[in-house]
């Protein structure tokens, strides 16, 4: 069900080159959260005709109002128009949206996040209780992001740096291999960020026999189905839509030297 909602931002804080808005967005955490790794479609500015998918980072059933927060980065004028509204203001809100990561409240998990793919990892850290390893992976020290609150609420965290300036010196597809190789009892890995990076996530967790569930970046326009910008092509030959039939997908399903 679209859920579209008038939503205070109540926080704003800056961690590097993102922004962490907190919004209250009445019931909708109540009545359109179907799991970790959905988004909500967010309006920006009078002028410009399409919204802005953002990924949800976390989101709680409160009163009077449910909470739900997100991070981004300013990647245009969307974006930027976004990251210049304050405490106090109102957002015209449509989420939550699409189908996220199918997390058993018992299992256990190696959650892998690159850039701005981080923060609904973070979701699937509250969805599984902390019972998870993160490998997240930035281009360098300077552009990490939530490494805090990731340290403090799993059980193991791996950085990668492009650069080396922290952690690994490369990329996390190393570190999955790595830590499969000490450890492969994993219900799945959970993988958001880049495409090449979900493809190398995906074919190193192949070697191990553990299932990987990938969260798809696409462009997206309407954010529900009906304008299908945001196709994704399947091994079948079938397109499906992040909008829609995602962002989350079963990696062994996407065609990925297309």
């Amino acid at each position: 069900m679209k859920v579209e909602r008038k939503c205070k931002i109540v926080e704003k804080s800056k961690m590097g080159d993102a922004i962490w808005m907190t919004l209250e967005v009445g019931d909708m955490v109540r009545t359109s959260c179907k799991g970790p790794g959905q988004f909500v479609h967010i309006k920006c500015g009078e002028g410009l005709l399409l919204r802005r998918p953002i990924s949800v980072c976390t989101c709680s059933e409160d009163e009077p109002s449910d909470l739900l927060s997100i991070v981004f980065e300013v990647r245009g004028e969307g974006t930027d128009w976004l990251a210049r509204r304050e405490v106090g203001d109102e957002l015209d809100v449509m989420g939550m949206l699409g189908n996220g990561f199918p997390v058993k409240p018992d299992g256990r998990y190696l959650l892998v996040g690159g850039g701005i793919g981080v923060p609904p990892m973070r979701g699937c850290i509250q969805a599984c209780q902390g019972n998870c390893t993160a490998i997240l992976g930035f281009r360098s020290k300077d552009k990490m992001i939530l490494s805090n609150l990731f340290d403090a609420e799993c059980q193991k965290v791996l950085y990668a740096t492009d650069d080396g300036s922290f952690g690994y010196h490369g990329y996390v597809d190393a570190l999955v291999r790595q830590e499969l190789t000490e450890d492969r009892n994993y219900d799945a890995v959970l993988a958001c960020g880049p495409k090449p990076m979900l493809k190398n996530v995906y074919l190193a967790a192949k070697e191990f026999g553990v299932p990987v569930l990938v969260s798809m970046e696409e462009r997206m326009g309407c954010g529900i189905g009906a304008c299908l910008v945001c196709a994704c092509d399947m091994k079948d030959g079938t397109r499906k839509h992040a909008c829609k039939d995602g962002p989350v997908f079963n990696a062994e399903e996407v065609d990925w030297n297309v």
